[in-house]
């Protein structure tokens, strides 16, 4: 069930050259902020942001809460340390008192409401970062992820930039390896830790391997639903559950709807090239 393999040496090239004129050039900024997680997607959004940027322009930002192993906040510091951050250049925050204080604000909340609202407050402070630095928030998520709409909408998917937004879990974890991140970072299951226990196939009921290969022969190769439940040998009820997620979750992929009244009004007919200033 693999995907063809990516060209690690040009893919990871592509990204740098391209992060480095989005946020110097395009954006006219001067850093890139990154939440680091310890988890194989925002480690290798670290590696590939210091390679474009070199290190004086990478700030990381480790958020961890109650839920967050101790593991996952080792994990995020080695990263940190591989890559050689100035020590003002990167920082540890915890977030429960911020969440405490929503709690006694908003009252009981639901695990996955509690969830929402963690993802929300570590992206807020990344942007409060990211102004501080006159720089952008440069987001983690992968392919797989955005597919599915596995992101908080603007919690985790309120970010400035995606650089590895165009590549699947499995070549992610495939890039690391060639990056050189550490094997058990890689290997690591993926979990937003929003809640203890929390793994991403678990909540999905299915493997990555399985979805990036359902993802993969559905909007890469175009084949049916049918074709891909032969191809994989699975039963085409694994296949409608991973292509009905993609469609319920369109509106996470949008900017907010704007409802067309006037001559020409933000929406989809507003286009500008990326240097049309």
């Amino acid at each position: 069930m693999s995907l063809p393999p990516v060209n690690n040496e040009r893919v990871a090239d592509y990204i740098a050259r391209r992060l480095r004129w989005y946020i110097l050039e395009y954006a006219r900024k001067e850093a890139g902020i990154i939440g680091v997680s310890g988890g194989v997607d925002s480690a290798v959004t670290a590696y590939l942001s210091v390679r474009a940027l070199g290190r004086e322009r990478v700030y990381c930002y480790i958020l961890p809460s109650e839920t967050t192993p101790e593991e996952d906040v080792e994990d995020a510091l080695e990263v940190i340390e591989r890559l050689g951050l100035p020590r003002d250049h990167y920082e540890i925050i915890r977030i429960d008192n911020i969440l405490e204080s929503f709690e006694e604000t908003l009252g009981d909340m639901t695990k996955v409401e509690r969830g929402n609202v963690m993802a929300r407050i570590r992206m807020i402070i990344l942007h409060q970062r990211a102004y501080r630095h006159n720089g952008l928030v440069v987001g983690t998520g992968d392919k797989s992820e955005l597919l599915l709409g596995y992101f908080t909408k603007y919690g985790d998917g309120g970010v400035d930039v995606l650089p590895i937004g165009g590549l699947y879990k499995t070549h992610v974890r495939q890039l690391a390896k060639y990056l050189g991140v550490p094997n058990r970072i890689v290997e690591k299951p993926p979990s937003p830790r929003l809640w203890p226990g929390q793994t991403a196939e678990s909540e999905l009921g299915v493997s990555y391997e399985v979805i990036d290969s359902i993802l993969y022969y559905r909007f890469e190769k175009w084949l049916p639903r049918e074709e891909i439940a032969k191809i994989l040998n699975i039963p085409g009820e694994i296949v409608d559950k991973i292509l009905t997620l993609v469609k319920k979750t369109q509106h996470k992929r949008l900017p907010p709807e704007v409802f067309h009244i006037g001559y020409r009004d933000i929406g989809s007919d507003w286009r500008y090239p990326r240097q049309w200033f």
